[in-house]
């Protein structure tokens, strides 16, 4: 006789379908927050989106700061050659007043791009300070190997320019404003306001000397001019972007 033995086959109900499985314990719950395993891809994209930020506003800042500089150049070589084939009189100083005028306005325009790019970069660095600080929360190792900032309150956004660092002096942090794009731009629109002064002056017979010394003046009023704007407007924009990690020293 043979023995029956059960089928390999899954039992089938009558409507056609398979049974649900049925299980004793309750599923798990899903990790929420960071523990997420989504969170850091997430983070991840994020990240390299800010970097392709970053990038793009430096890529527009050089240019436009090369297009001014190309503008002047050729600007100062039609006066040079202008000048060949004409006296240093008054009909000349007009000419070149309206050329230096026409320089003026385009150092304007590339001073107030490149602001705006900064600004950008600026809420980009805010950002990416944000997220590395996620990081930390997800692997606190890794804090002492970070070289740029992990808290999103200004001045730790500011450090990582390299402003109020190594307890630096005003000069120095002067200095190193002018040495940047932005400070470049501001000192020859300044130096071609002063020059226009001159050539403005001496068209109207001023004394020489009384038109260098107005000349150095408004050359000094437009440059702290401009340099307050954009210490100004940085802190507006500064003060937008809300603080959520602040850092221990730091109020929020």
């Amino acid at each position: 006789m043979v023995e029956q033995t059960q089928a390999p086959y899954p039992r089938i109900l009558n409507n056609g379908r398979m049974p649900e499985p049925t299980s004793s314990s309750t599923d798990a719950p899903e990790p929420e927050g960071l523990d997420d395993p989504r969170a850091l891809q997430i983070l991840n994209t994020e990240h390299w989106s800010l970097l392709s930020q970053r990038s793009l506003a430096y890529n527009e800042a050089f240019t436009r700061a090369g297009m001014f500089l190309a503008f002047l150049s050729m600007s100062f070589v039609g006066l040079a050659l202008l000048s060949q084939g004409m006296a240093f009189d008054r009909t000349f100083l007009a000419i070149s007043a309206v050329v230096l005028a026409f320089d003026i306005i385009i150092g304007l325009a590339t001073f107030f791009r490149v602001a705006g790019c900064n600004f950008d970069d600026l809420r980009a660095m805010h950002g990416m300070n944000r997220i590395r600080h996620a990081y930390v929360e997800m692997a606190p190792a890794v804090a002492p190997y970070f070289i740029t900032g992990y808290h999103d309150d200004p001045a730790s956004v500011y450090r990582n320019y390299g402003f109020a660092t190594l307890e630096r002096s005003a000069l120095q942090d002067l200095g190193h404003g002018l040495a940047t794009t932005i400070g470049m731009v501001e000192l020859i629109v300044s130096l071609l306001t002063g020059v226009l002064v001159v050539v403005v002056a001496l068209a109207l017979d001023a004394p020489f000397w009384i038109a260098i010394a107005v000349a150095v003046v408004t050359m000094c009023v437009v440059l702290a001019t401009a340099m307050r704007w954009v210490m100004v407007h940085a802190s507006h924009v500064a003060a937008e972007l809300p603080v959520l990690f602040p850092a221990p020293d730091e109020p929020a």
